[in-house]
């Protein structure tokens, strides 16, 4: 864990270095106080000589301002150095998120992540802090007044020593406690995370199902549930002040006490035992700060495994040595594929799959609810690698491409359309940066999608807000269907993409694909077989397996399923899984 963190210090690593040396520098010059003061206690005051007193004080204020120097340029490359490891670490987490595979993602939740990226980085940042300066200040402070107090008296020095050794133990003992507890509040807050953000992206539903006091309800259990759990960490935690304190005054009155004595029996000066009462006090604060380091470290441990481990993941998809960087045409075969989703799974999702497409086909597939469809088209573009078998593209396994060249030939319209904040423009160039104007109208139109953006007041300059909150379930497939054909892909898959359009929308669009991109292979997953019945041959898939494929006469035909659903939605059911489709 702590070289995968280390590592992101990079560009940060002089500030990184020059903060501790500036710590050290302020102790030094600290330390060098109280003699000074002793000095002038003892030979300027005591003596009356004037000019001891004015000499050794300026030698003080000049300690003083090279201590303070030293202070303020510690705090500043310390915010430097914390600052800029927490970006590399934000970055590092999200660059590497972005090249999972979805098997990858399955492993985390959205929530988790987020909390990664926000929470668990602050207390990373916050603890690099302190250990650049308050972890090389405290144990300076403590190891340069403890040789001080000696040289001026070993026997009352004993006392500090005494005192280190009892609160170190006290202090290791709390922190051992404290650190499960610190551990499990961080998984709470992920599921703090995730009640938030079901409930802010789901708003709409939660207020037309009036489920406000439920959703209320809900986020209060999971406040409440994380707040007790940090409470039972702050409670162990907060018992090592009045430790601390108590050890403290014990000190300063065994020191005063026993000091007291060796002055009146001029055993110890009295400049020399104010120089002790500081050490004394610099010697405990040291002990205060590393219990503050203690809490920290333990705290941000936790949050250090959760960022490690994403920063660590590696994607289950990896490019080949040599691969492939063209695709030559659209054309799909899986020979024997079987799938699974985890390897513990007791049966596959997809199996004994055996098709072959020619490129530029309209293929359509349908089956029930949970009859892998979209897992079947996500295995294409190497969303997913196949448990067995294999699959080709342009005649070559999927495997041997390039990733991002196999993905830039596969443009993929999900079952959930997802448009980003940005203007209509820039959603639509998410297919190709370097698009015109000219070039987002034209596939607009083969879309259906011009036709409503033509009643924007600003047009295509019209601004979508974050997940397409503004434009209606039709607008937005319409909207993701032209930016997929805006890549000039050798496949198409449409996943249910049409759901939300009408009946003569959706025949207008499957029209402008056969006329205007013939030679792309196009996968069109559906429930209605309207959207289907044209296409040049059509899979029935169910229960992971592919129950018939065949054009819509032969499967009227020959395939059960496929007539007694056809026959249900002429008739004006229209439920798949309530007619033939297995769920």
């Amino acid at each position: 864990m702590i070289k995968t963190l280390a590592a992101q210090i990079k560009e940060y690593k002089k500030v990184s270095i020059l903060t501790p040396i500036c710590m050290v520098l302020e102790v030094l010059m600290e330390t060098i106080i109280p003699l000074l003061m002793a000095s002038i206690i003892d030979d300027g005051v005591n003596k009356g000589d004037m000019n001891h007193i004015v000499g050794v004080g300026l030698w003080m204020v000049l300690t003083a301002a090279l201590s303070l120097t030293a202070g303020v340029l510690g705090g500043v490359f310390g915010a430097k150095a914390s600052t800029g490891f927490a970006r590399n670490l934000r970055k590092g987490m999200f660059e590497n998120i972005q090249t999972f595979s979805f098997a990858n993602i399955d492993k985390y939740s959205v929530a988790g992540l987020v909390t990664r990226l926000t929470t668990d980085v602050t207390n990373l940042q916050n603890a690099y802090q302190m250990v650049l300066r308050m972890s090389f200040r405290a144990p300076a402070t403590l190891i340069c007044a403890m040789a001080m107090a000696f040289v001026i008296n070993a026997r009352l020095a004993m006392i500090y020593l005494v005192a280190v050794v009892v609160l170190g133990c006290i202090l290791i003992f709390i922190m051992s406690k404290a650190s499960r507890h610190f551990r499990a509040v961080f998984r709470k807050y992920d599921d703090l995370n995730a009640s938030v953000q079901e409930n802010v992206s789901a708003i709409r539903d939660v207020k037309s199902f009036v489920r406000e006091d439920y959703e209320n309800n809900k986020f209060t259990k999971a406040a409440e549930n994380l707040c007790q759990m940090f409470m039972k960490a702050e409670r162990i935690v907060v018992t090592n002040m009045p430790l601390m304190q108590f050890t403290v005054y014990t000190c300063i009155l065994l020191i005063s006490w026993i000091g007291a004595k060796m002055i009146v029996s001029d055993a110890l000066t009295t400049g020399q035992l104010m120089s002790l009462l500081t050490y004394c006090m610099n010697i405990l604060m040291s002990l205060m700060m590393l219990s503050m380091i203690f809490v920290m470290v333990t705290m941000s441990a936790a949050s250090g495994e959760r960022v490690a481990e994403v920063l660590n993941e590696k994607s289950s998809l990896t490019n080949p040595e040599n691969p492939d960087f063209v695709v030559p045409n659209g054309s799909i075969e899986f020979r024997g594929v079987e799938f699974s989703y985890s390897s513990t799974a007791e049966r596959p999702v997809l199996e004994d799959i055996n098709l072959a497409i020619r490129s530029g086909e309209t293929i359509g597939i349908i089956g029930g609810t949970g009859s892998s469809k979209s897992s079947l088209v996500n295995l294409i573009s190497r969303l997913y690698d196949v448990t067995k078998g294999s699959i080709l593209v342009g005649g070559k396994d999927v495997r041997a491409y390039d990733l991002e060249t196999l993905r830039n030939e596969v443009a993929v319209v999900l079952q959930k359309n997802v448009l980003f904040s940005g203007t209509i423009l820039d959603n639509l160039r998410w297919g190709d940066p370097n698009a015109t104007e000219e070039d987002c109208i034209r596939v607009c139109k083969l879309a259906c999608a011009d036709e409503f953006i033509q009643t924007f007041p600003d047009k295509y300059n019209t601004y979508i807000e974050q997940g397409g909150t503004n434009v209606s379930g039709g607008q937005k497939q319409r909207l993701c269907i032209a930016r997929a054909l805006l890549k000039k892909p050798k496949i198409l898959i449409l996943d249910d993409s049409t759901s939300a359009v009408d009946t003569a929308t959706d025949a207008r669009i499957r029209k402008a694909f056969a006329e205007e991109i013939p030679n792309t292979t196009k996968l069109i997953i559906a429930q209605r077989i309207s959207s289907v019945e044209h296409a040049d041959r059509i899979i029935v898939l169910e229960n992971g397996r592919v129950d018939g494929f065949g054009t819509h006469k032969e499967l009227l035909r020959s395939n059960e399923i496929y007539r007694d659903v056809y026959e249900s939605q002429v008739g004006g059911s229209g439920d798949f899984d309530a007619n033939g489709g297995v769920a």
